[in-house]
């Protein structure tokens, strides 16, 4: 089958599954999640959309995410936002409908139970998630995640340019290459402004034109604070504050200045206001903070080294289930724009490690648990190269002590990075985004690139290895191995009889 064919048949499964055209709201996608806003969630059949062959796995935040991967989810969506267009134009909104009702004696130790459990436990997150803080860091991430293509994109250009300089190969190409590498993060300021703009309601390209400023040339000649300000003084925090300020003068324009007027006042006193702001106020600011933020984090892992990487690495999945990681994207961002490369993002890949490990045990452990394994076996490639969401609510955090044991993985696998860090061997990622082996091309440092490989492959052994022991040693009690290290088939005869101790309504992790 061609490669669009295959797309749009994955799109044309995917649609049906989820209600249809008419009960879709909106359709976005990031690095690896088909996101659908959605009229009514009980038309949704989760697990027939777990058994498309595309789909490894489903998500439900303040959106219903489906999880293709990288690569996929890019090729995938155009083709199911078309077949939304093409159904609405076919057909009326059908009247919503009351989904199947469950089978409670379909309860099994089995990964259909596992991911009814995971279901469960993540509706009872996302209405916990639904604070002003997360939802403010939900709009961050909207700023920032459209921009990680082009910076993976740059970031493995960088990385091949450096190579080619250090080996004195192709000298007339090289200056092409780092302009291409650079051009994007040169200019990342104003592609911040522009999606802040759009994404707290104002005009995107007033967004872009305050957020400009910063980059543009001609501050060189400006004082504030009796200091020169330099070109690109305040990186993308200082794009982010001037664009949300541009959006508030552009809404009291929109009510304050009459219709006939607004197409040449609002533009130019949104411009204005926020520009003088931005020039002799944000800038400063906003350099001095992406500043600290430098600093810190190079004292922070040149200090702390291994016990900062181990907090860091073993506390990470955690602070993806409540939501709080996409605080860090700005701060990667900022380190990028001043370093050349993040030195937290190789730290906090280790929680993938961990996780990867911690499956491996979980395989050896319920060695009679064919439903599990086979769950296991089709999700460990994908976690292997940094998509855990299957590994995550479809193994580890139903059964709860794994999801712990994994996260102890990841906090060895960063507490070896950070140590190499302390010892003066900094392991970065000129991009964010990829992680576990997808993350090589990305690596850069202070040292050579195979040092820096060396490094970041020697984590993730580290991180595999602890999360494999810790989950295989201490990963299950004796209650759980009886419950779960059964034949599918005789589970199936037993709960029926006696009801089983865990069915699809049970709201905590088992062996918890």
């Amino acid at each position: 089958m061609a490669t669009e064919d295959k797309n749009r048949a994955t799109a044309a499964a995917i649609l049906p599954l989820v209600g249809g055209a008419a009960n879709v709201s909106s359709i976005a996608h990031c690095m690896t999640r088909l996101r659908l806003g959605l009229h009514d969630r009980s038309l949704v059949d989760d697990e027939a959309l777990k058994a498309v062959p595309a789909v490894m796995g489903v998500v439900e935040d303040d959106t219903y995410q489906i999880v293709l991967g990288p690569g996929t989810v890019a090729r995938v969506t155009p083709e199911f936002e078309q077949l939304v267009e093409e159904g609405r134009a076919a057909a009326p909104a059908p009247a919503p409908t009351s989904g199947p009702a469950p089978d409670p004696a379909s309860a099994s130790a089995s990964a259909d139970e596992l991911a009814a459990q995971g279901a469960a436990m993540k509706a009872a997150r996302k209405a916990k998630n639904a604070t002003p803080l997360k939802l403010f860091l939900r709009r961050i991430a909207n700023i920032f995640v459209p921009l990680i293509p082009a910076l993976i994109g740059c970031g493995i250009i960088a990385g091949l340019n450096g190579l080619l300089v250090n080996l004195g190969w192709l000298t007339s190409v090289t200056p092409a290459l780092a302009a291409m590498a650079s051009g994007f993060m040169a200019l990342i300021a104003v592609f911040v402004g522009y999606n802040t703009a759009k994404e707290f309601g104002g005009t995107p390209i007033l967004g872009g034109a305050v957020a400009a400023i910063i980059v543009f040339p001609g501050v060189a000649n400006i004082e504030a604070f009796g200091q020169k300000l330099s070109p690109g003084q305040g990186g993308v925090l200082g794009a982010l504050g001037a664009a949300v300020l541009a959006v508030y003068v552009e809404k009291w324009c929109r009510r304050w200045v009459p219709e006939a007027l607004d197409v040449l006042v609002t533009p130019t006193l949104t411009v204005l206001v926020s520009g003088l702001v931005t020039i002799f106020g944000l800038m400063y600011v906003a350099g001095e903070v992406s500043t600290a933020i430098g600093t810190f984090a190079d004292w922070l892992l040149s200090n702390g080294g291994a016990g900062a990487g181990f907090v860091l690495g073993g506390l990470f999945l955690p602070l993806v289930m409540l939501g709080l990681h996409q605080a860090l994207i700005p701060i990667h961002t900022t380190l990028i724009e001043q370093q050349g490369y993040t030195v937290l993002l190789p730290i906090l890949a280790m929680a993938g490690a961990g996780q990867v490990g911690a499956a491996a045990a979980v395989y050896f452990r319920l060695p009679r648990n064919e439903s599990i394994r086979r769950t296991i076996k089709s999700a460990l490639p994908a976690g292997l190269l940094g998509v855990g969401e299957p590994l995550i609510y479809g193994v580890s955090l139903p059964l709860g002590r794994p999801f712990i044991t994994a996260c102890v993985g990841g906090a060895f696998g960063g507490g070896f990075i950070g140590l190499f860090n302390q010892l003066g061997d900094k392991v970065g990622s000129t991009a964010i985004g990829p992680s576990g082996w997808a993350l090589f091309p990305l690596l850069d440092g202070n040292h050579g690139l195979g040092t820096t490989a060396a490094i970041y492959a020697g984590g993730l052994l580290v991180g595999y290895l602890a999360g494999f022991l810790a989950t295989y040693f201490f990963g299950f009690s004796k209650d759980l191995l009886a419950e779960f290290n059964v034949s599918q088939e005789p589970a199936e005869s037993t709960v029926a009889a006696t009801g089983g101790p865990m069915s699809p309504t049970t709201k905590e992790p088992a062996g918890v």
